[in-house]
């Protein structure tokens, strides 16, 4: 049972981690600093992170995953967004 209690506290810290960059960047428009190629790479790993939880039946890594793939996603996005933007200039 703790040791449940330890991975969701460290799941939600984690994935709050990306909370305040998600909501500045949908905020300002802004991701001139955001890097596509490492944002495709971290979406893919979390899309992998949640095919392993299933795997493993955890809960606390699938939910702070799905969580985290909601911001991921959201970032990806207004990246390419930004990019598609940009060319159009």
């Amino acid at each position: 049972m703790l040791i449940s209690i330890l991975g969701f506290v460290a799941a939600s810290l984690t994935t709050l981690a990306f909370l305040p960059q998600t909501l500045q960047s949908w905020k300002t428009r802004d991701l001139s600093g955001i890097s596509l190629s490492m944002y495709s790479l971290f979406t893919a790993g979390v899309i992998l992170w949640i095919i392993y939880a299933i795997y493993i039946d955890s809960w606390p890594v699938l939910v702070a995953n799905v969580f985290t793939l909601g911001m991921s996603s959201s970032m990806l996005y207004l990246k390419i967004a930004s990019l598609k933007k940009d060319a159009q200039k």
